[in-house]
């Protein structure tokens, strides 16, 4: 199993501005649930620290080989999420590594 985590923190010019985003992205990708195949388990944080270095969001996704992990990165329905949210997403960090490491 491949862990995938992602952060991110997105644009907002007001906390209700920044909030709307968070929220719209976390709707996006909860809608992958059930839809790709090889994705174990998906989770979405939001912070709830307020700290300045702190990411707004959180993606933590399990998923059953690095083939699907790598299938994932051109499949329709992610792409779909990429699409949607565009360029509310102003920086993004990853990590991905084998469960159990």
């Amino acid at each position: 199993m491949i862990r995938h985590i992602v952060m991110w923190n997105v644009r907002g010019e007001t906390p209700d501005e920044k909030a709307a985003n968070v929220a719209r992205l976390k709707r996006s990708f909860d809608s992958l649930r059930g839809r790709v195949p090889g994705l174990l388990h998906l989770e979405i944080g939001v912070d709830t620290s307020r700290a300045d270095y702190a990411c707004d969001v959180v993606l933590f996704s399990v998923f059953e080989s690095q083939a699907a992990l790598d299938a994932y990165a051109a499949h329709p329905e992610h792409l779909r999420v990429k699409q949607e949210l565009g360029d509310m997403r102003i920086a993004r960090y990853q990590v991905d590594y084998p469960a159990g490491d």
